[in-house]
């Protein structure tokens, strides 16, 4: 307990993000040793100035987050730092990952298919409907969903799974001792029982405009396929499909007619190749290889005679254990990076041991 409370002390340091908090980390050896660090050390660190390191001397924050750490323990919040086996796997590996995330509810943040829906705040009834259809479809695909809890759309998609029986998590720009918009309580309150509520914001944190863009990058890193609904040109749906794309996540999006609001988004995402046009669930599984039901664990029976690294052969044992995989949970179970599992799966492609798979997705041959 006492080490999270240092690793929760480092979010709250003043203009030390995820990234310099992680440099920190790196460069002290651990959570506790940032705070046991001379000046002098952490002006070695690589971002640190005078400012941070009296900020981190000073040592304020650490009451601070003892407050934090009794309150989370009350609440039954489950505190995830950023190196945790149940930290959400999919968006661990990415530079700006939170360090730590906080999380209430009842749903595994590492489901096997993960899929995010967005759109507009003001949704038509043409948009909800369609909404609900696309969440109904994908229950036959055992997937988890994830938006953000705002109005439209996204409560749309939560609701929806609650009434067929599909865990959501909502994710949030704000702390986790209250719930915006109020009218959305209930169904967070719900969503603690059939998937959760997520944020990467401490106690006390309120709902400021400049969160909810933060809070897109963590729905885009957690998901496997984002699906665009309705949107304008602009707004916190086009930053989610335009940080899923830089993440290598399918993006998906909705057509509409050209002279619709909602719709320009949406058809805009399509016009450039950003997003896939679907029409309905099916759509969405046929890109990404998606069979009805929970993908089987069946090992393949492969011989391979090619001498191969270490690095090269981890990855052909993980793939020895399922049929086909994404290059997410390739790159957590290998440990390795973004870069280092693209170069390995392109020379084991080279040597014709791999095969890629529409949806980023990868298998034996």
């Amino acid at each position: 307990m006492e080490d999270l409370l240092y690793k929760m002390a480092i979010t709250r340091i003043p203009k030390v993000g995820g990234v310099l908090a992680k440099n920190l980390i790196s460069y002290c050896g651990g959570a506790e040793a940032v705070f046991r660090a001379k000046k002098r050390e952490l002006l070695k660190v690589p971002g640190i100035g005078e400012g941070i390191a009296k900020n981190i001397l000073t040592q304020n924050v650490l009451h601070e987050a003892e407050a934090e750490m009794f309150w989370v323990e009350q609440q039954n919040i489950q505190p995830l730092f950023y190196l945790d086996d149940n930290y959400p796997q999919r968006l661990r590996h990415y530079d700006e990952s939170p360090l730590m995330l906080y999380y209430k509810g009842t749903a595994e943040l590492n489901a096997e298919r993960v899929v995010a829906i967005v759109g507009t705040r003001s949704p038509t009834s043409r948009g909800k409907a369609i909404c609900e259809e696309l969440v109904a479809g994908l229950k036959d695909y055992g997937v988890m969903i994830i938006s953000g809890l705002a109005y439209g759309v996204d409560v749309t998609a939560h609701r929806k799974c609650l009434a067929v029986g599909i865990p959501t998590v909502g994710v949030l720009g704000h702390g986790l001792d209250k719930i915006y918009p109020v009218e959305n309580k209930k169904t967070a309150l719900e969503m603690m029982q059939q998937g959760g509520v997520l944020t990467e914001f401490s106690y006390k944190t309120d709902p400021d405009r400049q969160h909810f863009p933060m809070r897109n990058r963590i729905i885009a890193g957690m998901c496997d396929a984002l699906i665009v609904v309705e949107t304008a040109k602009r707004g916190g749906s086009i930053i989610s499909a335009e940080l899923a794309n830089s993440y290598n996540k399918d993006v998906f999006a909705v057509p509409g007619r050209l002279k619709d609001k909602w719709s320009k988004g949406c058809n805009h995402l399509i016009k450039t190749h950003k997003a896939a046009l679907i029409e309905h669930a099916g759509d969405v599984a046929y890109i990404m290889r998606w069979e009805k039901g929970k993908s089987s664990k069946t090992a393949a029976q492969t011989q391979l005679f090619v001498q191969l690294s270490e690095a090269e052969q981890r990855v052909v044992d993980i793939l020895k254990l399922a049929d086909e995989t994404s290059i997410d949970k390739l790159t957590f179970q290998a440990g390795m990076n973004p870069s280092q599992i693209s170069s390995v799966l392109l020379n084991l492609e080279f040597k014709g041991l791999v095969k890629t798979l529409p949806g980023k997705r990868f298998m034996l041959y």
